[in-house]
């Protein structure tokens, strides 16, 4: 959440920014509630104050049956302050975390993901000498996907994904992590974009595929309307992506300034309802309700976040390039970037089956947004403590990945070429 500060001295811009992002948070609201929150404290402070001054006064000796009364009116004059603090207290914590995180400059200004921004595209879209075939074909050609024996046992929009399939995904994940564990990898990727970030390496981690509902809110990313599955009998949701339960690892923690930045890359499979999905998102696996993915989170100076996150695009950058598959850089609009993100940008991969640009990574700069909400902070070594700064960015979203590359590597009989970069983990 934002900077309750920020708020007061920014109601305008708080306002303006809020609705380029689709949020319309009554402001002037939250002001009041704080003002009068604020005196609320101050009263309920200096009446627990003549509180503990009375009973001292009065077990210092036997108390007089003024001072008797005085006590129990500052007794009943507390209970109802609180009172009346709790309900706003509760209307002030909801109106705040209502307040999305602010946009940065370079975000377009949007109403929907048609106003997002082309930044950059490299390469030129897939052309053959026939006519390609969509991943769903080429699959079933393959033996490599059955969702009607998965429909029997889990109901649409779920797959048995097999052979061959399944080995290139576990050599997508080899690759994922032989790079961001090679601290030569990352320097390289560094130096080629010219950031000034760490070269420390990603710990590779299997995180729960579950969170509390106070913990997942916390992260700001609990969807309960179009994506996100609760477990009927317990308090845990199902994680919609692997970040989810990463970035609150350190709920209410303080790190050492030596640690940051602390970076992951996290494997789990993620489940959403994905409500409203039609047409050709609905085939073969490009959207179902469960999938696999591998994601980056990292935790950083405030310092050095925002070049976190642009070493995170690079990271994806590179995959793309390795396994050289056409993209398309693309710079999210305020409508498009979530609430809590200051910057949102998407990698969108050229699927010849579709015969479009199709999303297959996101990247989320997240500021101390999300770390306020979780109470996860830095220590310096001059003792001040501050909020950490939240990065996280899609390494592969598997099942996007498969489709990418098995239409643009098809030849006219059907088979699949294997990318060279992938070639010695699938042992060919």
């Amino acid at each position: 959440m934002l900077n309750i500060q920020f708020i007061r001295d920014n109601v305008d811009l708080v306002t303006e920014k809020s609705k380029q992002k689709g949020y319309d948070v009554n402001i002037k609201r939250l002001i009041e509630l704080d003002t009068k929150r604020r005196e609320l404290i101050t009263k309920v402070d200096e009446i627990r104050q003549k509180r503990h001054e009375t009973s001292a006064h009065a077990n210092a000796k036997k108390p007089s049956q003024q001072q008797i009364a005085t006590g129990k009116e500052l007794k009943e004059q507390l209970a109802a302050s609180e009172a009346i603090l709790q309900k706003i207290d509760q209307e002030y914590s909801n109106l705040l975390k209502q307040v999305p995180n602010m946009p940065m400059d370079d975000v377009p200004v949007g109403t929907s993901e048609e106003d997002n921004q082309v930044a950059k595209t490299v390469g030129e879209p897939t052309k053959f000498d026939f006519e390609p075939k969509n991943h769903v074909d080429l699959a079933i050609d393959h033996d490599w996907l059955d969702k009607e024996r998965a429909a029997k046992v889990a109901g649409s929009r779920f797959a048995y994904i097999k052979g061959d399939l399944v080995r290139m995904q576990f050599a997508l994940i080899q690759f994922a992590l032989d790079s961001l564990t090679d601290e030569s990898v990352l320097t390289h990727i560094i130096q080629t974009n010219n950031l000034k970030v760490s070269s420390k390496p990603f710990t590779p981690i299997l995180p729960p595929a579950m969170a509390r509902t106070e913990v997942y809110e916390a992260t700001a990313r609990l969807n309960k309307e179009e994506q996100t599955y609760k477990l009927a009998d317990d308090d845990l949701w199902l994680n919609a992506s692997a970040e989810h339960t990463l970035a609150p690892m350190y709920i209410d923690e303080i790190i050492g300034e030596s640690e940051l930045p602390i970076r992951y890359i996290g494997y789990t499979t993620a489940f959403r309802r994905e409500a409203g999905t039609y047409g050709k998102d609905m085939e073969g696996i490009f959207r179902l309700h469960q999938f696999d993915k591998l994601e980056m989170e990292s935790f950083s100076l405030p310092a050095d976040s925002l070049q976190e996150h642009l070493f995170m695009i690079a990271i994806q950058e590179y995959f793309m390039q390795q396994l050289n598959l056409p993209y398309q850089v693309i710079l999210k609009c305020t409508a498009d970037i979530g609430g809590p993100n200051a910057r949102g940008v998407d990698i969108n991969t050229w699927l010849p089956g579709q015969n479009q640009y199709r999303e297959t990574h996101t990247a989320d700069y997240m500021t101390d947004f999300q770390a306020r909400r979780m109470r996860t902070r830095v220590k310096y070594q001059d003792q001040h403590i501050e909020f950490v700064h939240t990065n996280d960015a899609t390494a592969f979203a598997m099942g996007r990945t498969l489709i990418a590359i098995i239409e643009n590597y098809q030849d006219q009989s059907g088979n699949i070429r294997i990318p060279e970069i992938l070639k010695p983990y699938m042992k060919v």
